[in-house]
């Protein structure tokens, strides 16, 4: 793909860390802002679920950001649909635009869409179908609005998006201006496949990157405690045309079960040794 960029790191956080937990998190989003900041980050990835009542005042979650330092990376949006179900499409489009409306308040901010997910019986075909409609239509309503649009694959259970075949198939549907990528390299790596080959394969879709590490079975781990080569992942990243430079980490692993905050602020040192 030729000399790599130039493109300044910033390391910022998700907050499924937290999300994960469920009932067993029993904050609000000042304390995920709070363990972030701690934690030596530059911004945040929120999402819908853990947004709370900042998810209708917006200034206020601008001024919260500020006071500690934080600039907001993203915003990540889900959908019980799985945004497969054709009957969900329109209300899933209205979520966007509410979506889109809010991370338009925060200048470089992208909107990223949760993973394509089986819900129902019917031919995957069709889901695919049905996926790329939401994501290109919600797309063109960020684009009117200066907001970039991009999905995140999950490897998580009933994904439509788990191997490279699934990648390489809504892909094939979906415009690389309009639609974005949120590689994430635990799900790459969980999938199966070839993670530089498919990062740089794709390269023209990522806007920016999660960081997060398995073991050689498919099982979280600390951030570099696994087989992900963070360098060599960075570097292909890096020659991404339209990536922005974030490296947004996010931990799933028992450890940050047991303490998300701590585990985070690990992850954080462990980037830091790396020399970002």
């Amino acid at each position: 793909m030729g000399e790599t960029r130039v493109v300044d790191l910033k390391v910022g956080c998700q907050t499924y860390t937290w999300e994960m937990l469920g009932e067993r998190f029993a904050g609000g989003p000042d304390d995920l802002l709070d363990a972030v900041a701690a934690g030596g980050y530059a911004g945040i990835e929120i999402t819908d679920t853990m947004i709370g009542a900042y998810g209708s005042q917006p200034e206020a979650f601008a001024r919260a950001l500020e006071a500690r330092g934080l600039a907001l990376v993203a915003f990540t949006m889900s959908s019980k649909s799985g945004f497969t179900e054709v009957d969900e499409v329109e209300a899933d489009i209205e979520a966007a635009r509410r979506w889109i409306d809010f991370t338009g308040r925060f200048p470089g901010a992208i909107l990223s869409m949760g993973s394509a997910t089986v819900m129902s019986d019917g031919p995957r075909e069709a889901k695919f179908r049905v996926a790329a409609e939401v994501y290109e239509r919600a797309a063109e309503i960020g684009r009117a609005a200066g907001v970039d649009v991009a999905i995140h694959p999950s490897s998580h259970h009933d994904t439509l998006l788990f191997d490279r075949s699934d990648y390489d198939a809504l892909f094939a549907l979906l415009d690389p201006e309009r639609v974005g990528w949120v590689p994430d390299t635990g799900h790459i790596l969980r999938g199966g496949m070839d993670i530089e080959d498919t990062l740089r394969t794709h390269a023209s879709r990522i806007r920016y990157l999660h960081l997060k590490d398995v073991d050689a079975s498919g099982t979280w781990t600390m951030l570099g405690q696994g087989v992900c080569d963070i360098p060599g992942v960075i570097g292909a990243v890096r020659e991404a045309p339209r990536f922005n430079g974030w490296l947004v980490l996010e931990e799933e692993s028992d450890e940050a079960a047991r303490n998300p905050a701590g585990a985070v602020k690990t992850n954080r040192e462990t980037m830091r040794r790396l020399g970002m």
